[in-house]
């Protein structure tokens, strides 16, 4: 099980991937509220995204207080797999491995960068 700062790590380490990739131009004016559960350290980080990056501004215990635009579920493993390329996003997505909800429109631009 990764820890929190681990899981902090590959959140930021994913932004600068999202901001790399090549649908950049298309997500990059997107701004939403994003949270990223994590199931087995019981914690949802919570920011946005914005200009094609993730922008983490808060970690809370649990659930988020509000309902984010854009919401992703894992585990820490999982996250830290998925950013080191050892976890294929649209596999485990499609598996249910990894949790991801948001508005059709906003699917759509995100499956380029994930």
């Amino acid at each position: 099980m990764a820890t929190i700062e681990e899981c902090r790590a590959a959140l930021e380490q994913l932004s600068d991937n999202m901001a790399t990739a090549e649908g950049r131009t298309r997500a990059a004016a997107m701004d939403r509220s994003l949270t990223c559960r994590v199931k087995d350290l019981d914690v949802t980080f919570t920011g946005r995204l914005h200009d094609g990056r993730i922008e983490v501004q808060n970690v809370v215990n649990g659930l988020p207080p509000e309902r984010a635009q854009i919401r992703l579920t894992m585990t820490s493993d999982d996250l830290v797999a998925l950013v080191d390329g050892r976890l294929n996003f649209a596999r485990a997505w499609g598996s249910g491995r990894i949790g991801l909800e948001a508005g059709m429109r906003d699917l759509l631009r995100l499956r380029s960068l994930l």
